[in-house]
């Protein structure tokens, strides 16, 4: 709860134009939803949150922008919104641009934004959890778009308009979870997997989770890497320019980015790629833990490298990829493999 009215939290963005919503809303102690929230009706619509109607909505806004971020890293893709496929619990957007896997039950609230910026009028969707925490953002590109944003804006737009905005209190992140006594099983049952999504069931069995997990599996299902491989591993698979999976999210969206990465570039503490089409920040200095990770499935093992912040929140994957006519995988390998390990104890 806070004790900013709306006229409050306009006259501090007036006051910081420049200023990110997530960094104005973190320096006003308030969630970035309520923010957005605050400009109802001088350029924010409330909107029905669900993503049925958004992923409807965005199919007709031409080239967009697909931004899905965590706390310590943000993923931006250039495309268009189709081939969405609805689900109860998982909704999903296959495209070779846009990539999504969506979790309803995580779009709580939702706004169309218009605002004026340096380069003109600029159109966005913005989703928000139930805390007011950014899930997904949709911003539009194609400037004659015009009369579908209005068309869905029609169609979308709450009967209540609400400038202050009540949200829940943020869930803290799941802390590491692991049992000794269950490693034997653990890694019996790892050697069984025939699918990378069947590792989460597994955990979720033995009351783990991932990185519980990682930390007591040991070789050869995962090798604990130096903070340091982040930036080696993005220059070579930069360099000898092979095709990745690179998986970005949140509770409410997981966004991938499938192919290469051509322009690296290291600003203050993110290190960024920075590519026509594909954008990515990251924050290397929330880099608390990484693994290589392997594991079996029907078309031969997956390796991941995969990042985690100092709460045990995941912050990125990233896989080699096979495809027919160019299979990255054994050259994403010899890459993973040249990666610095960190010695850590673990119990035997």
């Amino acid at each position: 709860m806070t004790d900013l009215t709306p006229d409050d939290i306009r006259a501090a963005r007036a006051a910081q134009p420049q200023l990110r919503d997530r960094d104005l809303a973190d320096q006003l102690g308030i969630a970035e939803a309520q923010l957005v929230a605050a400009h109802i009706g001088q350029g924010a619509t409330a909107a029905a949150a669900h993503p049925d109607g958004i992923m409807q909505a965005a199919a007709t806004f031409g080239e967009t922008m697909a931004l899905t971020r965590n706390a310590s890293c943000v993923h931006e893709k250039i495309g268009v919104y189709e081939n969405y496929h609805p689900g109860a619990h998982a909704a999903m957007v296959l495209t070779d641009d846009i990539d999504l896997r969506i979790f309803p039950s995580h779009w709580r609230h939702a706004f169309m934004v218009e605002e004026e910026t340096d380069t003109g009028l600029r159109r966005s969707f913005r989703v928000f959890d139930a805390a007011g925490d950014a899930v997904h953002k949709i911003f539009l590109r194609d400037a004659g778009a015009a009369e579908a944003w209005a068309s869905a804006k029609a169609q979308i737009a709450l009967p209540e308009q609400e400038t202050l905005l009540q949200v829940a209190q943020r869930q803290p992140p799941e802390a590491p979870k692991s049992d000794m006594r269950k490693r034997d099983v653990l890694r019996k049952e790892w050697r069984r997997l025939t699918d990378t999504h069947q590792f989460l069931r597994l955990t979720s069995k033995l009351k783990m989770n991932r990185l519980g997990a990682y930390r007591i599996a040991g070789a050869p299902f995962v090798r604990a890497l130096h903070p340091s491989a982040v930036d080696r591993m993005l220059e070579a698979v930069r360099d000898r320019q092979i095709d990745i999976m690179l998986f970005v999210g949140n509770r409410g969206c997981i966004q991938i980015h499938t192919g290469p990465i051509h322009r690296l570039k290291t600003m203050g503490p993110w290190q960024n790629v920075l590519d026509p089409g594909f954008n990515l920040h990251l924050r290397g200095d929330h880099i608390a833990e990484v693994w290589a990770v392997e594991k079996p499935t029907q078309r031969g093992p997956a390796l991941s490298v995969e990042a985690f912040d100092a709460h045990g929140s995941l912050i990125f994957q990233i896989f080699g990829l096979g495809k027919e006519g160019r299979d990255s995988r054994p050259a994403w390998r010899e890459i993973v493999e040249d990666l610095p390990t960190l010695t850590v104890e673990t119990a035997e």
